[in-house]
């Protein structure tokens, strides 16, 4: 049995709230692949054990470890749709095409590096599905446990919020986590445009634009070292601060938004009930 943030969690019996439609809503899981060969097959094996409806979406993102060997090999078991960049475009281009292909109710980004855990995805989900949130957000600075790591990265990430929320006027406590949890008929609205890490100020700015509801909740965070295969460095820091700029003050407008009276999901399960003998 695995646990998330220190209770027992994997399983469907162990879903929180029953009652809310775990089995109708659908999850579409984009993940963007850069060389990942050593760790992408036992991702994907994790994020299957997930129990939930899934749509996993991989987007390589023109690696050269190998890892574009070894998908192919993973497409009929775990991947329901694999795509391929012929070059490295960064990862706002990855993820960009994957939420292009998503058709699942909510859309989740999860890295191929095992720094976040999908056993956590349910906890995201919740908000969403009890109808108070339009996105959530995992962060990794609420008290979740993380391994201890890289104290200037830790600042960087803090400073950038910071910032970000001085101009989306949001209090979030980690704009740059990777797990954002958004419904997808939100997400597809949104003017995305960044190539490289910017998408991470960029979807944030977006979203708080659009006047979507965003929650936040701790996750677990297992950090890699650059010895490891960390890729981003203050380099991209720097382009962050440029991006929070660009993507909150330049055009274009977002539409704004307004969740729809019935859930997707909720008029399946209604269906879904009806058309059950009985």
């Amino acid at each position: 049995m695995a646990t998330v943030n220190g209770s027992e969690s994997l399983g469907p019996q162990a879903l929180p709230q029953p009652e809310l439609a775990w089995g109708a809503v659908r999850v579409s899981v984009v993940i963007p692949v850069y060389n990942e060969r050593d760790t992408v097959e036992r991702l994907l094996r994790r994020v299957r054990e997930v129990p939930l409806r899934l749509e996993v979406i991989v987007v390589d993102d023109g690696s050269t470890d190998g890892t574009r060997d070894v998908l192919p090999d993973l497409e009929d078991s775990l991947i329901d749709t694999l795509l391929m960049h012929d070059r490295n475009q960064g990862k706002g281009a990855a993820l960009r095409t994957g939420f292009a292909h998503a058709t699942g109710d909510v859309v989740v980004v999860q890295d191929a590096d095992l720094e976040y855990d999908p056993y956590e995805l349910p906890l995201l989900l919740k908000p969403i599905l009890a109808g108070k949130a339009d996105a959530v957000y995992g962060s990794r600075f609420l008290g979740g446990p993380h391994r201890v790591l890289l104290f200037w990265h830790s600042v960087g990430n803090r400073v950038l919020t910071l910032m970000s929320n001085m101009f989306t006027d949001v209090n979030l406590t980690d704009m740059e986590t990777c797990y954002k949890m958004i419904r997808r008929e939100l997400l597809q609205t949104l003017p995305l445009s960044a190539n490289r890490f910017g998408i991470e100020p960029e979807l944030t700015a977006r979203l708080a634009q659009a006047g979507a509801r965003i929650y936040e909740l701790p996750v677990s965070y297992h950090g890699r070292s650059y010895a490891e295969g960390k890729k981003i460095g203050w380099k991209d820091g720097v382009s962050a601060l440029w991006a929070i700029f660009k993507y909150n003050v330049l055009p274009p407008p977002v539409p704004a938004w307004a969740p729809p009276e019935v859930d997707p999901w909720a008029s399946r399960e209604r269906l879904e009930s009806d058309a059950r003998p009985g």
